[in-house]
């Protein structure tokens, strides 16, 4: 017996999340409410996490104050979040990413040559090291070295080390606990206008 081919491939099917996200509560609708305003759609990690609210309550709260962190450019975040993110191989940290970061203006060539940041000639000395050090980080145990931090130090203030090493460690806690409840991508990246 032949197959039928579809005169359409049908779109990938994302992959069921470990945890049910279609918590219905008073609470629920009012927080998903807010978040869609802001991105569009409500956010399949905060879906999990209405679960559980004093976790709810906790990411929120550290997000809030992550989000004040500015002592590193917007470019050298992204880079740091974003190699984090790749190395753990969480794909909806690196789509929701992408898409935060391109609204911060960060050039999307960047963004897109992560995975090739070794060879490819988008990135600066200082952002290749930035690059570097976010993978040595996230490496299970930390390969970072006392020589890769004082390369850092030649370009950056101690303040913008210690950012930079609270944003791989916080990427890390991000993309953990989101590959580890099975989230992937909800199509961010695909709404961002391509230059």
């Amino acid at each position: 017996m032949s197959a039928i081919a579809p005169l359409h491939p049908l779109p990938p099917r994302r992959p069921t999340a470990r945890v049910p996200l279609d918590r219905d509560g008073r609470f629920e609708r009012a927080a998903s409410w807010a978040v869609r305003r802001v991105y569009g759609k409500v956010l399949d990690p905060l879906k999990a996490a209405f679960h559980h609210r004093p976790v709810l309550l906790s990411m929120l709260a550290l997000e809030g104050t992550a989000s004040r962190w500015k002592t590193l450019s917007p470019t050298l975040q992204a880079l740091a979040v974003m190699a984090s993110a790749r190395e753990i191989g969480c794909s909806w940290c690196m789509d929701f990413g992408y898409w935060e970061y391109h609204h911060q203006g960060v050039d999307p060539q960047k963004l897109r040559a992560i995975s090739d940041w070794r060879s490819n000639e988008a990135y600066s000395p200082l952002e290749r090291s930035v690059l570097e050090y976010a993978v040595a980080a996230t490496a299970t145990p930390s390969t970072v070295t006392d020589e890769l931090v004082a390369r850092l130090r030649e370009d950056l203030s101690d303040a913008q080390v210690v950012e930079l090493a609270s944003l791989v460690s916080l990427e890390n806690y991000r993309s953990r606990t989101n590959a580890g409840l099975g989230l992937t991508s909800q199509g961010f990246e695909g709404s961002c206008d391509v230059s």
